[in-house]
């Protein structure tokens, strides 16, 4: 069947429900958004941004890619946060990963996929940055969530460094970077300890941060 009729028909009645609720609600979204968060978050189909926060259309701008990583060369991810930033003026970045990411992954294994394994070399980048504290993880799916920790963590300290952020903080804007990871399993989202708000707080939040997993790990051995 190549129309996709069933979608089409979910989107009239999604649409007649909120207006049921709120008649003038899409007459107002046309007019203007003003979201204050910019959601940096994996392609995943499992890890909408606005449903896990239950939020409507309209207050959260999206920016998603395989592993939500920010690559300082990016300028799809790149344009999206300066249209937030300078446009939009949000005042908070959170960049969500989640446990189980298939391209954390493919990334810890060295798996062969083609042409993504270039974007995933990013993922190893880390890996190897945090390689001893991954060596002492047995089990590989304890592995991988540190590994999803660990990335979230540096991508946080990547946006922390564009010429969007540390311009934004010399203006004297008020913008703070956020590390979350979302758990598929219960749909519950964990802070990683890392909130940053200015070029004078990137270095000891990063380093909190990772510790903070360094020590969770410890602790879970030690249990």
């Amino acid at each position: 069947m190549r129309s996709l009729t069933n979608l089409i028909e979910r989107n009239r009645a999604w649409a007649e429900s909120i207006k049921a609720r709120t008649p003038d609600f899409f007459q107002k979204l046309s007019e203007q958004q003003s979201p204050e968060y910019l959601w940096i978050g994996c392609s995943d189909s499992r890890v909408p941004a606005n449903e896990i926060v239950a939020m409507s259309p309209g207050e959260i701008f999206v920016h998603r890619n395989v592993a939500n990583v920010v690559v300082h060369t990016d300028l799809n991810c790149l344009s999206a946060v300066q249209y937030a930033v300078e446009a939009l003026q949000v005042k908070h970045i959170i960049v969500c990963g989640h446990y189980g990411c298939g391209g954390v992954r493919a990334a810890l294994l060295n798996l062969k996929l083609g042409l993504i394994d270039n974007w995933l070399r990013h993922i190893q980048d880390v890996m190897q940055k945090h390689a001893e504290l991954l060596a002492g993880i047995a089990e590989e799916s304890a592995r991988l969530d540190k590994l999803c920790e660990l990335n979230i963590i540096e991508q946080v300290s990547n946006v922390c460094q564009t010429t969007i952020v540390q311009n934004a903080w010399e203006r004297g804007q008020e913008l703070t970077v956020h590390g979350w990871v979302y758990g598929l399993s219960d749909g519950l989202v964990r802070d990683l300890n890392i909130h940053i708000s200015s070029q004078d707080e990137m270095s000891s939040v990063y380093r909190a941060a990772v510790a903070k997993v360094t020590t969770s790990q410890s602790e879970q051995a030690a249990g």
